[in-house]
């Protein structure tokens, strides 16, 4: 009842896991899933790290439940979503709404959590419906993406390392409150986390919380001694924003500084927008493009490959889930 395959024979991601139920039959329950994925998970462990990315298709995952069971089911442990620096939604434990992004831009590639000390080694996604246009999740594999970059622009990253710079509102604002970020409401408690996540954390007079932390922005995939590309410069710089918005922000926040969300050098010098914006679309060049259908679910390794959002129209659900190892 599987086949495999690959979407495009030119490209290594994502390998196809495809339940071979005739057209217009009864589709595999997720737990014929679940239970393939158990007996098989060498090999899947294997083709997730030969290939970065595998789809998971016609198997019936169509609910949020049906993906909370998959996911608990095959995860040994799902994370929760901290020092968070979009908005989504929390479903259940471990479960989530994707980024909840104005619909009418593209959102930029990434490896989620790259910013963090505490990202997750996979990610699930979730097509629940999808968009009657665009709305599909680019994914670029980062080993390839490392070697198509300037090298000039690799070397200063590696050489520099990145800092990332958050000022987090006290509950009214642009982005998100700390409240939001940390799921708590006591200072105390953000503190400690900071603390033990090595992030320089600063209240303001009127509530805001500065953030600050420094990361390696190229990386060693802890398994296969690839060296990737892996950080958030291009999404943190205000660069990043559309121009309306950027504009917007800058009238409200005149000093770069307090913008939500900045970054710079792990020196402190300033990153050349012309350089990320080369990032970025070297990025995205490097990225497979495929439509979703309801009842996808596709399987990340975080660190080998980043991704993004196409803009779309007409209503969209999809849904992540973060898993330690």
């Amino acid at each position: 009842m599987i086949k495999t395959g690959l979407l495009d024979p030119a490209r290594t991601l994502p390998l196809v896991i495809e339940s071979c139920a005739e057209e217009g039959g009864k589709s595999p329950e997720v737990n014929y899933l679940i239970d393939w994925y158990k007996n098989n998970e060498s090999y899947v462990g294997e083709k997730l790290l030969e290939h970065g990315a595998i789809l998971f298709r016609g198997f019936g995952v169509n609910s949020p439940a049906h993906f909370a069971r998959l996911t608990r089911s095959v995860s040994r442990r799902l994370l929760e979503s901290m020092e968070e620096n979009v908005p989504r939604t929390k479903l259940s434990a471990g479960v989530y709404t994707t980024t909840e992004y104005p619909p009418q831009y593209r959102l930029s590639m990434h490896s989620e959590f790259s910013y963090s000390h505490h990202w997750p080694a996979k990610l699930f996604f979730c097509c629940i419906k999808a968009a009657k246009e665009g709305g599909e999740t680019p994914l670029a594999d980062n080993r390839e993406v490392i070697k198509k970059l300037d090298g000039r622009i690799v070397e200063d990253v590696d050489r520099k390392q990145v800092k990332y710079l958050r000022n987090l509102h006290g509950g009214q604002g642009f982005g998100l409150s700390w409240q939001q970020a940390f799921q708590t409401s006591e200072r105390a408690a953000v503190e400690d986390y900071c603390r033990n996540s090595q992030i320089q954390c600063e209240w303001k007079p009127n509530g805001t919380l500065k953030l600050s932390q420094t990361l390696p922005g190229i990386v060693m995939h802890p398994k296969t001694g690839d060296r990737v590309w892996f950080n958030q410069a291009p999404q943190f710089h205000p660069s990043d924003y559309p121009d309306e918005i950027y504009q917007s922000l800058i009238s409200v926040y005149k000093d770069e500084g307090d913008l939500p969300q900045n970054v710079c050098f792990g020196d402190g010098t300033a990153m050349d927008s012309g350089d990320l914006n080369t990032v970025r679309e070297t990025m995205f060049g490097a990225s497979v493009i495929f439509p979703w259908r309801e009842g996808d679910v596709v399987l990340l390794d975080n660190v080998l490959v980043s991704h993004g959002r196409m803009p779309f129209v007409g209503p969209r659900k999809t849904l992540v889930a973060m898993a330690a190892e």
